[in-house]
């Protein structure tokens, strides 16, 4: 016959084996301490579903606690990140305290989730002209919520509860396109993975008209618009080129990055192509004349 006693220890064992499974599933999972998952799972029974929407209510918590706390240190690094889609795009800067952190996969899917966020709200804004501009900053951008409810404020703070660092998602802008215009975006240093988003200390995004995608030329203008730093795309009816073609501010009289034989009125013409507008973000910059609310700009 068996034995009670060999009968409860096949059943402890069974028990313990279950148990472990779940830790191992939920740690997993969550990426959360041994400690704090087995804690989850006494507190809900060993619902792993239950124990992983407490854990994420826990790191929540601590994560707005520890931000606010965090709030006056200064956040110097960080990156800017670009997405686009056929006509919408949009250029994200989230500062943090270190390069480290800077690089860290954790930053990164928060600023994949601000950047969707973003890229969103533009998709909803009214398009009145051939290219609209929408410029966000932090107090409007931490309102807006990502796909799975929580507000990209509640998103930040969880990513400064896991990192110890203060984050600041410092401003954003979304451009939308109408047809018969084509938007192009890139970020620099290049990125491993390129479009649709891309991380970098640089972004820019590209409004071009023309018949079909120039998807070479497009990427093209972006690296100039980085590299250059034009103010304005110029009007050749109202703006004259600079004498001193090192001083050129204007894109159309500057000469071409990438080949300064030719000026950027005369690479488009020979591409028969026309810019209509352009943005260009640099992590860490100084922002001359910031608003306090959101400014809306559009180009017809």
């Amino acid at each position: 016959m068996i034995s009670r006693q060999f009968l409860r220890s096949i059943h402890t064992n069974y028990v313990l084996g279950s148990k472990k499974t779940l830790l191992s599933k939920l740690r997993k999972k969550t990426g959360y301490t041994f400690v704090n998952c087995k804690k989850a799972l006494e507190i809900n029974d060993n619902d792993v579903e239950k124990a992983e929407v407490w854990l994420k209510e826990q790191a929540q918590t601590q994560g707005w606690t520890q931000a606010v706390k965090l709030q006056s240190r200064v956040t110097t690094q960080g990156l800017v990140a670009m997405i686009t889609n056929n006509s919408h795009g949009a250029l994200v800067e989230i500062n943090c305290e270190t390069d480290f952190v800077a690089r860290n996969k954790k930053f990164h899917d928060l600023a994949e989730i601000i950047l969707s966020a973003v890229l969103k709200h533009g998709m909803t804004m009214k398009q009145s002209s051939l290219v609209n501009r929408t410029l966000l900053y932090a107090e409007s951008i931490n309102e807006l919520h990502a796909t799975d409810g929580k507000s990209l404020g509640d998103h930040s703070a969880l990513t400064i509860g896991t990192v110890g660092e203060n984050i600041n998602i410092r401003r954003a802008l979304c451009m939308s396109v109408q047809p018969g215009v084509h938007l192009y975006g890139c970020t620099h240093p290049t990125p491993v993975n390129p479009v649709p988003s891309s991380f970098g200390r640089y972004g820019a995004l590209v409004a071009l008209k023309s018949e079909e995608r120039k998807d070479v030329l497009g990427m093209q203008l972006c690296q100039h618009v980085i590299g250059m730093n034009p103010v304005k795309v110029g009007d050749p009816k109202v703006d004259e080129p600079n004498d001193n073609t090192d001083d050129e501010a204007v894109m159309l009289y500057q000469e071409f990055l990438l080949d300064p034989s030719m000026s950027v009125q005369q690479l488009l013409q020979s591409e028969q192509a026309e810019i209509l507008d352009f943005v260009r973000f640099e992590m860490g910059e100084t922002l001359e004349n910031r608003q306090t609310l959101d400014s809306v700009e559009t180009c017809g």
